[in-house]
């Protein structure tokens, strides 16, 4: 057995020398995207500033010219898993809704996906996207990051619209309703990472429902 065919010390297995090439036989976006998924988990733990090249290559188990290779710089990387993340848990709230049998159903999908004991990992994601947007000078970014605000308005708009249309409620101002519910969350979920004061997933929900509740208000049946 040569020095090269011996196994480490310790009894660790090596990783597979071959899975390099098994890689560099996978599509470029195959490739980005699991690079990407890597750098998920690492901002929602670190955050943003935190996370550098060689995490982000450890993460995907790749090597740091791999990731050099297919990005520009780790803030390219990063900014695209900030994305992906918000884009994937918005799509999913978005075909919750549509499942709703009514928008009164539909909105109490939304409040309770907002917050869960698993959606904090989101709403660290969301405030490093803001704080990224704030920091970056990338015009591409930024253009993404004010088309998903307004995404995701217009989401809290339509449910409330369809809620009218169908004679669910009477609301007068949809576009203040939309504005205050998206604030209100942000503002909810803010404090539900600080716990200052401490606040509960229930007490977040009842927040948002009360809210509803009073601009949203029930038509009484014909």
């Amino acid at each position: 057995m040569t020095p090269a065919d011996q196994p480490p010390q310790g009894g660790r297995s090596p990783r597979r020398a071959v899975a390099a090439a098994e890689r560099t036989r996978q599509p470029t976006e195959v490739r980005r995207r699991l690079i990407v998924d890597a750098a998920v988990p690492l901002i929602a733990e670190r955050g943003y500033a935190s996370v550098g090249v060689r995490d982000v290559a450890a993460a995907a188990g790749v090597s740091v010219g791999t990731v050099t290779y297919h990005f520009g710089s780790v803030q390219e990387v990063l900014s695209e898993a900030m994305v992906l993340h918000i884009e994937r848990y918005y799509a999913a709230l978005s075909e919750a809704a549509e499942h709703a049998t009514s928008a009164a159903e539909a909105l109490r999908l939304l409040v309770d996906a907002l917050f869960t004991e698993d959606t904090d990992r989101h709403w660290r994601m969301w405030f490093e996207y803001w704080h990224a947007g704030e920091q970056g000078t990338d015009e591409a970014f930024a253009r993404g990051q004010a088309e998903r605000y307004a995404a995701w308005h217009r989401q809290i708009r339509a449910l409330a619209e369809r809620g009218v249309g169908d004679g669910e409620f009477a609301c007068d101002d949809l576009d203040g309703f939309t504005a205050r519910f998206a604030a209100l969350a942000d503002g909810l979920a803010l404090q539900r990472l600080r716990q200052a004061p401490p606040l509960t997933t229930e007490q977040a929900r009842h927040h948002l429902n009360r809210l509803i509740a009073h601009e949203l208000v029930p038509r009484s049946p014909a």
